[in-house]
């Protein structure tokens, strides 16, 4: 009970104030100044008395934050602490929490608010979670009513029937030969004809370029090229403003200031049609106005069907009937393509983003990288021109290291840091943690990266090296630990497309460029729903010649 042996010092002084001031004070005018001051003694110890008790509840709740992980307030619940987390970076402040909670705490909102939710990064809980008893907690109601105006019936909002049907057809989908030739043969286009010369241009022009936006729009005309079939155009030298990637962004953007705000309060606005609500309806609009033409046009295609050879997954779901023979309608259609770019495109291009930022401050990694780069290109029968180098498939197959590089870029930086389900029906957590009917569970993949019972003491420096066997050949870790893709029956479809994107980009660009952030730019995650760089990343480019690649190939595998 010592705290409150700490506290007794402050009550005495608090006394002595007003016993002075009564003291000293002058009694000329005995009558009026009496009463006066019987008047100021009462409040001062009111005050006195408030002081007091706010230092007693004070206390309680910093007490109850150690049992509890985040002081709980009276009426306020852990609100405060949260405020205190959100005016730095949010994610370190969650994980930090987590860790000192041994993986798993109950997040106490503020009373009568719906913000009560146990937050966990236990690789048990997650297992129990995403595959054990995965049927017991989908993503739940209030995470369907809050991006339905975007997302609809998409897969990624979607649970039970919607959801299986729409997975078991993508899934098949993703593992065609047609749709891997469609995505190597946009990608290697996109890169080649597209990402290399807007690189190359800045190089040129020796200015910095944000690289995070270069990514984004490299991702994003991909990803419309396969869920829509159509390339949007973000990509292109002078990086023009594209109104559908506009919409988009600012849809997602709108959507996810919902989850901060309370629901009451996000409904009212969108009935009234205000604020954050307003801007949210009218980007809605752009981004089907886009979808809805887009349809209609493969729509009038399939009908003259010339043996329309494409294998989008917009061709693909319009080709389909449902149960009871009839074709999707277009809003199924539109909500499908919109989740797949959702899926697909602040993914890669975030996680690529961290990437060379961990490369920037990893010099060691990055050389490595290009030694394997090298040696690949090396094992080539004959000789191959520097410039125009193009990756194969199967050489891409072969960068063991880089993906390494890149998974140990995602166990720090996941593209997805916190995911969110609701529970059905009364369980409980391996780790013991009770859990009630309609409990919100949120685990926090950033946190999992930073957890020393997970990953060792090192598990804040990016090594490599964790994800190679002896041989040199990349090994995975169970999808509990690493939940970057997450895991289950809704491990992510597009993984090893992600990885052949990631992969495909990253090497195209490290071969040719030496990637430096710019000096003095503050790198730090935003809050949205994926991991964006708050501020970008500027970077300026440095040409790599063959003396240096030569140097790296020598240092590695001399």
């Amino acid at each position: 009970m010592h705290h409150h042996h700490h506290c007794s010092p402050p009550h005495s002084n608090a006394m002595n104030p007003s016993n002075h001031t009564s003291a000293s004070s002058p009694s000329a005018a005995a009558g009026s100044s009496f009463y006066r001051r019987l008047h100021f003694v009462e409040h001062v110890q009111i005050l006195e008395l408030l002081l007091a008790l706010f230092v007693f509840i004070a206390i309680h709740a910093i007490r109850q934050g150690k049992r509890h992980g985040l002081a709980v307030w009276p009426v306020l619940g852990m609100a405060p602490s949260l405020v205190a987390g959100l005016r730095g970076n949010m994610y370190e402040y969650i994980s930090g929490v987590v860790c000192r909670q041994n993986g798993t705490f109950w997040f106490r909102g503020p009373w009568l608010t719906s913000l009560n939710c146990v937050v966990t990064a236990d690789p048990r809980n997650l297992e129990h979670l995403l595959k054990t008893r995965f049927s017991n907690f989908p993503k739940g109601p209030y995470f369907r009513d809050t991006v339905r105006d975007l997302l609809g019936d998409g897969i990624f909002n979607a649970d039970d029937d919607t959801w299986q049907r729409q997975r078991k057809t993508a899934s098949i989908e993703f593992h065609s030969a047609k749709f891997r030739r469609l995505t190597t043969e946009s990608l290697l286009e996109l890169v080649h004809a597209r990402l290399l010369p807007v690189l190359e241009e800045s190089l040129r022009a020796s200015a910095a370029v944000d690289l995070q936006d270069v990514l984004l729009r490299l991702t994003f005309d991909n990803v419309c090229m396969i869920a829509f079939g159509v390339d949007p155009g973000c990509l292109r030298p002078g990086l023009p403003e594209i109104p559908f990637a506009r919409a988009f962004e600012d849809a997602t953007e709108a959507t996810v200031l919902r989850f901060v705000t309370p629901t009451c309060v996000w409904k009212l606005m969108r009935f009234l049609g205000i604020g954050p609500e307003r801007t949210l309806r009218k980007s809605i609009e752009g981004v089907d106005e886009f979808a809805n033409e887009v349809i209609r046009t493969r729509k009038k295609e399939l009908a003259a069907d010339d043996g329309c050879q494409r294998s989008d997954i917009l061709t693909v779901f319009a080709r389909l009937r449902d149960e009871e023979g009839r074709p999707f309608s277009d809003k199924f259609l539109r909500d499908i393509c919109v989740n797949f770019i959702l899926a697909g495109r602040d993914t890669s291009s975030v996680a690529l983003s961290w990437f060379f930022w961990l490369l920037h401050n990893n010099p060691d990694v990055e050389e490595r990288i290009v030694a394997e780069l090298c040696k690949v290109v090396s094992e080539r029968g004959g000789a191959s021109d520097g410039e125009e180098l193009v990756f194969k498939p199967e050489e891409i197959k072969k960068m063991d290291y880089l993906q390494a590089a890149i998974t140990e870029a995602l166990r720090l930086y996941p593209s997805v840091p916190v995911d969110h389900k609701e529970v059905i029906e009364d369980d409980v957590f391996p780790d013991g943690t009770v859990l009630k009917k309609g409990t919100k569970v949120l685990y926090v993949i950033y946190a999992m990266g930073r957890m020393e019972a997970i990953w060792g003491k090192d598990c804040r420096e990016f090594r490599p090296e964790r994800w190679l066997r002896d041989d040199g050949r990349f090994a995975s870790e169970s999808a509990y630990k690493f939940t970057a893709f997450n895991g289950g029956p809704r491990l992510c479809l597009g993984k090893d497309f992600a990885y052949y994107q990631m992969k495909f980009a990253a090497a195209s660009i490290l071969y040719r460029y030496r990637v430096r952030v710019a000096e003095g730019h503050p790198v730090a995650p935003k809050l949205a729903l994926t991991m964006y760089m708050r501020h970008g990343l500027k970077v300026n480019l440095l040409r790599r010649d063959e003396a240096e690649r030569r140097k790296c190939l020598a240092k590695y595998y001399g």
